[in-house]
């Protein structure tokens, strides 16, 4: 049987998200990183909608910065988004990531910016 990330991660992922649910109250926050980016949305999974979302993609300060310099910066302006949204609590949702580098990062520079998990 070849190893295949995606299909690792996928699984992870349906693990993790049957106990990991947003609400109205406490939304999740989830990560999505790809190779060259980093994106963050917080989610009301009640309602299926987008409360605030943040990327390194958008954001252009963080574009030519380092892996971790952008997810840092995502990070703060997630949270930034979250609070101007009214949320001031998440449920953290690393997606299958391991939590460490820049999924780590991101959550670190959310949490000094003020959203509590």
């Amino acid at each position: 049987m070849a190893f295949n990330r995606n299909e690792r991660r996928a699984k992870i992922r349906q693990r993790v998200r049957i106990r990991v649910r947003g609400t109205a109250a406490r939304p999740r926050l989830s990560v999505f990183r790809s190779n060259k980016d980093i994106y963050a949305q917080v989610i009301d999974d009640e309602q299926g909608r987008t409360m605030a979302s943040a990327s390194s993609l958008k954001d252009k300060k963080a574009h030519g910065a380092s892996g971790l310099d952008q997810a840092k910066m995502v990070g703060q302006a997630v949270a930034e988004a979250a609070k101007a949204a009214g949320v001031a609590q998440v449920v953290f949702d690393r997606n299958g990531y391991l939590y460490h580098g820049r999924v780590k990062a991101l959550a670190d520079a959310a949490r000094e910016a003020g959203l509590q998990f």
